[in-house]
């Protein structure tokens, strides 16, 4: 007689988060199908408060989780820890900002209506799972679930560049995600399951006196592949720079956000989590690809004319920096005291959502009022037309570039400092030299803001709701960058994971 099947027990308010999100796509379609097209603006606040909502229920179980601790959810599929929580906010406010700025985006063309932002929800929902699952099946599932929505709403223009941005997106995103599922098959043949707490336990449990762990480490090498391109992290960042200037800027902010945000996630769930047994495996590994994501991203980012290949170049660097604080915290993967490591990589991943959604909004509205060039000639002369709107840009380039009183100097500061502190002086040394060099190509964009002469004098039409997500980015940029404490103490719970 086979085993009877046992349902796992549910915590619907624990999953409510999910639920809200996957329930605010669905209404979406559903309603947006069955009613006439509804006034201009509506699609975006209801995405918006669909995923703010989803971001308040995340803070209250956050509370939940510090009084009664972290454990699993739905039989071990997901973690109920902190970790997934502040992952699910940072998600939550990005796709929020980017829900507000998508409105102007599509109003007037084909694309106005439902279908867009029930894409964004979807993927937002599947950068949730990522960062909560407790299971390499459930993070692929969660991978696809992103990834899917991406490629459309990547090739959702119908322009050669963005068709080409769509294709060039699905073909080697589909190839990173074989690859990806191919490390968790060979890393079940190792390990002999797919659920982290059981990988733990497992390697906890017996010592490979001979290292015959020739699955694991194969599976290992390519997990870290897998989520390399979902980062963009050199050399697998090819695909970013086209796809960047050929998707609509508003998925490209999404895409520099919330996928990285989720892939991060991801990077150290199965790194740090998952596998801190083998930390003097991968170690060398990140080191590796962080020096060439800063040397890459920070060099190449200088030399562009197009100010979307400029800021793709540039998130290649930020990866590198994310890179730095993954290499700290896998000194001291597993652990009883982590560490800052990993802590400075959330902070990091938090910050950077908010301020790269501010800037790419700004570059919409210039771009919008070009006729759809990004070059940086469309620039010239914003002060004078714009100086709110150029104030804003500037604030939001300096945090990037990571200048004091910024947010952006609080997340270099965090991964920077949790690298000397496990003495990686090296990598702490060339991250500097390459904010050094990465903050001449934000010093060319405000150059041609503020001091080049204009080339249109008509100034540029700023929507309500973007120059909302526009201020919002900026005030918490600030407010951050003087009061850091705001952020920082919210990141001590982290590193006590479910398992």
């Amino acid at each position: 007689m086979p085993e009877q099947f046992i349902a796992p027990s549910i915590d619907w308010f624990a999953l409510s988060p999910y639920l809200v999100m996957v329930a605010g796509a669905l209404g979406l379609l559903v309603v947006g199908a069955l009613t006439p097209r509804w006034p201009r603006g509506l699609y975006s606040l209801v995405s918006a408060l669909t995923a703010t909502s989803a971001g308040v229920l995340a803070v209250f179980i956050w509370n939940d989780v510090a009084e009664s601790g972290p454990g699993t959810l739905v039989g071990g599929a997901l973690s109920h820890d902190a970790f997934a929580q502040f992952v699910t906010i940072a998600v939550c406010a990005a796709t929020a900002l980017v829900a507000l700025v998508t409105d102007a985006e599509v109003r007037g063309t084909v694309l106005e209506g439902p279908e867009i932002h029930a894409l964004l929800l979807t993927a937002a929902t599947g950068a949730m799972v990522m960062g909560a699952s407790n299971d390499l099946i459930v993070l692929f599932l969660g991978l696809e679930t992103l990834s899917l929505a991406l490629y459309v709403l990547a090739a959702s223009e119908r322009t050669a560049a963005g068709q080409e941005a769509g294709m060039k997106y699905f073909i080697l995103g589909g190839l990173a995600s074989a690859v990806f599922l191919y490390g968790i098959a060979l890393l079940y043949g190792g390990a002999r399951s797919t659920n982290l707490g059981e990988i733990v336990a497992r390697f906890q449990s017996t010592v490979a006196l001979e290292r015959n762990d020739s699955l694991v480490l194969a599976g290992l090498a390519l997990l870290i592949v897998g989520l390399g391109f979902k980062v963009a992290a050199a050399p697998f960042h090819v695909w970013s720079p086209d796809v960047y200037q050929g998707a609509p800027t508003h998925v490209t902010a999404f895409m520099a956000s919330v996928g990285k945000a989720a892939a991060f996630a991801a990077m150290l769930r199965v790194l740090v989590i998952a596998l801190p047994f083998h930390r003097d495996d991968w170690r060398p590994v990140i080191w590796v690809l962080a020096i060439a994501s800063l040397v890459i991203g920070s060099t190449l980012a200088v030399v562009q004319t197009d100010v979307k290949r400029m800021l793709a170049f540039s998130s290649v660097s930020h990866a590198g920096f994310l890179l730095v604080g993954v290499e700290a915290a896998g000194h001291r993967a597993g652990e009883q005291i982590s560490g800052d490591g990993l802590e400075s990589v959330l902070v990091y991943l938090a910050l950077y959502s908010v301020l790269v959604v501010g800037t790419f909004s700004i570059v919409a509205v210039v771009s919008r009022h070009a006729g759809g060039s990004t070059d940086i000639s469309v620039f010239a002369g914003l002060g004078r037309r714009r100086p709110v709107l150029a104030l804003a840009l500037t604030v939001l380039l300096l945090a990037q570039a990571g200048v004091p009183l910024t947010s952006g100097f609080v997340a270099k500061w965090g991964v920077i400092q949790s690298a000397v502190a496990e003495r990686s002086y090296a990598i702490a040394i060339i991250a500097m030299v390459s904010a050094v060099i990465a903050a001449f190509l934000y010093l060319r964009i405000m150059v041609s803001a503020w001091l080049a002469d204009p080339s249109e004098v008509e100034p540029e039409p700023v929507p309500a709701m973007t120059g909302v997500a526009i201020a919002l980015a900026a005030a918490v940029t600030l407010v951050v960058g003087v009061y850091p404490e705001l952020l920082l103490g919210w990141t001590d719970a982290v590193s006590n994971f479910a398992r």
